[in-house]
Order: structure tokens, then sequence, then C-alpha cells
């Protein structure tokens, strides 16, 4: 069982100098590497309890429960030149116009969603078997709660994400199997984000489709 922040903080941190704190936050950040690195293996199969995106997620509250800790004591955290790309990710989220993703193969189609919003909407379009053009060429629409959208959207810590997810990493080459995208749009002037994959994904991958994909499950 995981424990909550504050009881981290507690049991970790109370009372640590500033040093004692560096130090928990450069081991919270080897941690949350090395769990990526097993939940992203192409042979991962989840057999522990919690699970690892679990885990991931806990240290990644703890650390930022590290990081306020530190502040607290008088010394501020310098963020690494990724930490800073992800600060900036996060930041604007709320400019985000447009999130398209798609996922796939060539032998059994492709499923797309197209997520658009409004001052208080979210509106997500599902398309099969092609790319959609136009929005007749969608089949379904839900709409939902923007901030409760986004709020859950920022918590998949996609600005943590590689651009490219393959099997090369792991020394593996895999013919055909399945590709997906990941594109976000923004309505200020920053470049829009694009992810890949081919057969290998984030350590939180499911927690994407269960936001963005719902909508198939309810089709037919």
């Amino acid at each position: 069982m995981m424990i909550s922040p504050e009881t981290y903080y507690e049991e970790n941190l109370k009372g640590k100098t500033s040093e004692e704190i560096l130090k928990a936050i450069r081991s919270l950040k080897r941690e949350i590497t090395r769990l990526k690195n097993i939940a992203e293996h192409p042979e991962y199969v989840c057999e522990m309890h919690p699970s690892g995106s679990v885990r991931i997620s806990c240290s990644q509250d703890y650390l930022e429960r590290a990081k306020q800790t530190l502040k607290e004591s008088g010394v501020e955290y310098q963020p690494t030149k990724s930490e800073l790309k992800t600060i900036e990710f996060d930041e604007n989220i709320p400019n985000i116009s447009k999130i398209i993703f798609s996922i796939g193969g060539f032998l059994c189609g492709e499923e797309l969603v197209e997520v658009t919003f409004t001052n208080d909407t979210a509106e997500l379009k599902y398309g099969r078997s092609y790319i959609p053009t136009t929005p007749d060429d969608f089949g379904k629409i839900e709409t939902i709660d923007k901030a409760s959208f986004l709020e859950e959207f920022k918590r998949l810590h996609i600005g943590e994400w590689r651009k490219n997810y393959n099997t090369k990493r792991f020394g593996y080459t895999v013919l055909d199997g399945t590709q997906w995208e990941l594109e976000i749009h923004y309505s200020n002037n920053t470049k829009p984000v694009k992810i890949y994959g081919d057969n290998a994904y984030p350590y939180n991958f499911d927690r994407l489709k269960d936001l963005l994909m719902c909508g198939f499950d309810m089709e037919d």
C-alpha cells in the first residue's frame, strides 16, 4: 500500500536539513526513472501491487512534496532542463485548443479521437479505420466538462513523456503491430507537441486511452 504525500513528509522529510531533503529528491527521481524503465519494457507484465503506474504516480506526488519542503526550508529547488520543459508544458495546458489521438495498425485499421474545446466544454469526436478529415467523417461525439478533462490530462505528466516510443530502446524489432500518435495544438503561438509510438508505450498509456477513448466503448 502506498502512503499519502503528507505521510511521506512526516516519515521522510520532517525536521530534515536542506541537504537531506535534496538527497531525498535525488532518490525519488532515480526511483521514478527505474520504475518507468520497468513499466515501459515490451515484456512487462504487471505482477506487483500497487501497479507500476500507481507507484510512479505516488512517487511523483512525493517528489512535489519534497520540493515544497525544500522551499519551506529556505532553499529554492533548481529544476533541470527537462524539468523546465515539463513545467512549461503544464503551464500551457489551459491554452490547448485541440488534441488528436490515433491508434491502430495496417491489418486492424485505425481509431481516432479529436478533442476540441469551448469555454467550459471538451468535445470528443470519434472516427474509425481512417483519419477523418471533415466533421461528417466522425461517427460519434461526446461532451464532458473542460476543467475536469484538463485536470485529468495534467495528471498524465505528458510533459515528461519521450517524443518517440519504440521497441529499439530495449533491443527489440517488431514489424507491423500497433502504432499510435498524439498531437497537442495550442491557441497561442506554441508549436504543436507530437508524440509517436510503435509497439511501445509510456507507463501510463492506459490512462490516456481511458480519458480519450471512452466513446468507443459506448458505440454500436
